[in-house]
């Protein structure tokens, strides 16, 4: 295996790191999950994948492999997938397949106890966002190691 960190490693960059890591994993949840509605999964799944991204560019990308596997990285991204299909075939089964895919308000265990606007939004603020991001993060890692690695599989 190559040598990536021919340079002696800086103080300031890894404790700069090691404080913003955790903020920035909290920014990309909150992303994801936090707003009212339709939309963010994207964004902070993009948001997740360039923190771990960042400790594997400081910390070395053994030690980022390490930390996450190519078994765990293949499981969150089928996982995100099945989340968002589950959820689309989940509300034409609720329905007696009446509905459409993703049709969230003919998810008639959930709209009988609150409501078809609130379990439209549970289901795309938990459910769908979560998917979405799980995915992303995890495409956007393989992509990472993909690249970064290239070069070794050549020779």
């Amino acid at each position: 295996m190559k040598e990536y960190y021919k340079y002696k490693r800086d103080i300031i960059v890894d404790t700069t790191s090691r404080k913003m890591l955790p903020i920035v994993l909290a920014f990309g949840l909150y992303t994801m999950i936090g707003s009212k509605g339709a939309g963010g999964g994207f964004q902070g799944g993009c948001i997740v994948a360039a923190a771990y991204i960042l400790h594997a560019l400081v910390f070395g990308f053994i030690e980022g492999r390490r930390k996450m596997p190519e078994s765990w990285n293949t499981f969150f991204m089928s996982f995100g997938l099945y989340l968002y299909c589950g959820c689309g075939l989940l509300s034409i089964f609720a329905s007696l397949l009446v509905a459409e895919f993703l049709n969230y308000s003919a998810f008639w265990p959930i709209t009988q106890l609150v409501g078809p606007h609130e379990a439209r939004a549970v289901q795309i603020e938990f459910i769908i966002e979560v998917g979405i991001g799980v995915t992303v993060f995890a495409s956007f890692v393989s992509m990472f190691y993909d690249l970064a690695w290239k070069d070794e599989e050549e020779d």
